[in-house]
């Protein structure tokens, strides 16, 4: 709790007549009546019911007198709406942006083009002639999976994906790490409806294990014609838009886990969203920045920020904005119909609680009041005041 006090200068007194050498003089009963104030500090929570950075340097919290120092100014107190919300920049993007690696070695012979989406089970790119087909999985496949092949979580997983794209049918494969000899027809029936050699082994680089079922391609990392390498044959997402944002450190504790927001577009109009995820010191988990880089930038030394990523609850105000700048504010509480001051009017009393002084005639009165909702150096109070009224605030 903020207390204010008023006291005699000490040391004015010691230095005056604590040696006993001289009497008091008149100059040294002045410094004697000297007062020092010491400033009330009200600590603002933003959204919180607090007050930020309030310094009255000339109100000692005792009652009021009528006479003011000098150096102060009024404010009407108003009546109307306060929120807690706060506006942050942001971008539309894709969502989890993902580069697409190829295994083994070839020579790319047929490439989709940019915004082609792609279903789990569709050709995503070729090489040597052969597809490489999208499955779903968050286990890249490193190795060459048929029969007598250890077991392990890879098989599991394209096991998975056989059962999804409705090649087990009747086999009985189990979710296990095992390839058996189900697995291996199984194998058949999807090479047989991909128009390839049917030989029951999945080759290494044949299959792209990426999170999603459904991925747009956003960008190409390799020409026709171009061997297989280390870079990224491209790059795809999700085919939903998502807005992310940057926040500062101190607005980072506004988006709350499934916290609702409103995304407001460039172009105008607005959609509704949720917080989906926050990650700090990184890119975000599905966010259009991609993933592995900070803000900083690859390999760069600056300070890597906090990235929240928003689901939007409807696609269909964003598709014609595409990727593009977006404002999000984060839903806040909310004070209606409330009588509003600026924070600096506010007085902490010596008994505890706030109070404002209010222009009396020529004079002031001291009011105390119920501090409310506080947001964007605005106090929300009830007490013995009413619309209209000025009160008294720093310069």
């Amino acid at each position: 709790m903020t207390v204010s006090y008023s006291a005699d200068e000490p040391h004015a007194e010691v230095a005056a007549g604590a040696t006993g050498d001289a009497p008091a003089t008149p100059g040294h009963r002045r410094r004697r009546r000297r007062r020092i104030v010491v400033p009330l500090v009200l600590v603002v929570a933003v959204g919180g019911a607090g007050v930020l950075g309030l310094t009255r340097p000339w109100e000692t919290g005792g009652p009021a007198t009528g006479q003011e120092a000098p150096h102060h100014g009024t404010a009407a107190v108003e009546r109307g709406s306060l929120s807690s919300g706060i506006q942050v920049a942001g971008s539309l993007g894709y969502d989890a942006p993902t580069s697409v690696v190829g295994a083994g070695s070839g020579t790319l012979t047929a490439l989709p083009a940019v915004g082609d989406v792609v279903k789990a089970g569709g050709r995503l790119y070729e090489v040597d002639g052969r597809p490489v087909v999208l499955m779903t999985g968050n286990r890249p496949l490193w190795r060459e999976l048929g029969p007598g092949v250890p077991d392990g979580p890879d098989v599991r997983q394209l096991k998975g994906n056989l059962v999804k794209l409705g090649h087990a049918g009747g086999l009985g494969l189990a979710d296990d790490e095992k390839f058996t000899e189900g697995t291996a027809t199984a194998v058949k029936r999807w090479q047989k409806a991909l128009g390839v050699r049917q030989t029951g082994t999945v080759a290494l680089g044949s299959v792209a294990m990426l999170p999603r079922a459904v991925v747009q391609v956003q960008k190409l990392g390799a020409q026709l014609g171009s061997a297989l390498g280390p870079t990224a044959v491209m790059t795809v997402s999700g085919t939903d838009l998502v807005a992310v944002v940057q926040p500062a450190d101190n607005q980072v504790s506004r988006f709350k886990p499934d916290g609702k927001v409103v995304v407001r577009l460039a172009e105008g109009g607005t959609v509704t969203g949720r917080v989906r995820s926050l990650v700090r010191g990184g890119a975000g988990e599905g966010g259009p920045g991609g993933s592995g880089a900070g803000a900083g930038g690859e390999g760069g030394g600056a300070p890597q920020k906090t990235t929240v990523t928003i689901v939007l609850d409807s696609q269909d105000p964003v598709r014609q904005a595409g990727p593009s700048p977006v404002t999000v504010n984060v839903v806040g509480d909310t004070a209606a119909d409330a009588l509003i001051v600026p924070v600096t009017a506010l007085l902490a009393l010596s008994g505890g609680g706030y109070g404002v002084k209010v222009v009396d005639g020529p004079g002031t009165r001291l009011v105390p009041v119920t501090l409310g909702l506080v947001a964007d150096a605005r106090a929300q109070i009830t007490g013995d005041v009413k619309s209209g009224d000025q009160v008294v605030v720093p310069k």
